[in-house]
Order: structure tokens, then sequence, then C-alpha cells
């Protein structure tokens, strides 16, 4: 990862602090062109919506396929606290973005969470693998960037 990446992913811990403060679950994610021009960013909203499905990587992948060119979105990175979810993972897939760098893996996560939380113990490698597109993956960061992640939950 490169600095620039850190810093991203610094912002999306920041809005990941945003999203515990309002009551949601802290995840933070931004969207970045292949320009390095910050396009949209969400923190998650599932509670403050009453949408299980307002996961901040769901909505930027929305928001890309509606307001970005193929091209454009396969020169994207999605930058985000925690690694997708199987289903924020298929939204990045069907959106194009050409990229995700992720703080904290879903098995890192999956650690810290109670038993009967539900959970697709699926990586987002895992579902793009299955997959006909070529997306990079990155992640997880370095442990102190994780750590301020975790310390979230």
């Amino acid at each position: 990862m490169t600095p620039t990446d850190l810093d991203h992913l610094r912002r999306c811990i920041e809005l990941a602090r945003e999203a515990k403060a309002r009551g949601d679950e802290p995840f933070g994610s931004i969207l970045v062109g292949g320009d390095a021009t910050v396009l949209a960013e969400r923190a998650n909203r599932v509670v403050t919506d009453h949408d299980v499905t307002a996961h901040p990587e769901h909505w930027l992948a929305s928001w890309a396929s509606q307001r970005l060119t193929p091209e454009e979105r396969a020169g994207a990175t999605m930058y985000t606290s925690g690694e997708h979810c199987a289903m924020c993972s298929a939204a990045h897939f069907w959106a194009g973005i050409g990229r995700l760098v992720f703080v904290m893996s879903g098995e890192q996560l999956a650690a810290r969470r109670r038993p009967d939380d539900p959970t697709l113990a699926l990586s987002s490698r895992e579902v793009f693998a299955r997959g006909n597109r070529q997306i990079v993956v990155e992640g997880p960061a370095d442990d102190a960037l994780v750590a301020e992640v975790l310390a979230l939950f």
C-alpha cells in the first residue's frame, strides 16, 4: 500500500467513527477515481436509515454505476475500513470497480463479533474469484490501523 492509500484508509476510519457516534456500525468507505480524485464517501447508515443493506460500500457501488462510465469505474478504487461482506463484494463486482483496498479483513472482524451475529464467511477475494472481472484486492492494512478499526467494535 502506498502512502496515499494509507491516507484514504485513515479517512475511512474517520467516517467509521462518525457512523459509530451516530449509532450505526463503524464502517466508512470512499471511492477514488483513476485520476486520484475523491469522488464520493459514505459511512454506514444501517440503523439511521432502517435498512440492513445501507452499507457504505454498497451505496458507493450504486453511486458509481449511476454516475461513472464503465472505463471510469474500472480505473477507480474503493477504500474501506472493513473488507466487503458478500453483498458489498457482489455490488463492487457488478459495478466494475477495478480495485478494493481495506483496513480490516472479514476474518479479523469475525473474530471480534459475537457468535450469534449474522455472518456470511466469504471474503471479497473469494467472491471476485468466481467472476470474470479482474479486481485488485489489497488488505488488510498494517497492524496499527487494524487495531484502530477493531477498537471501534
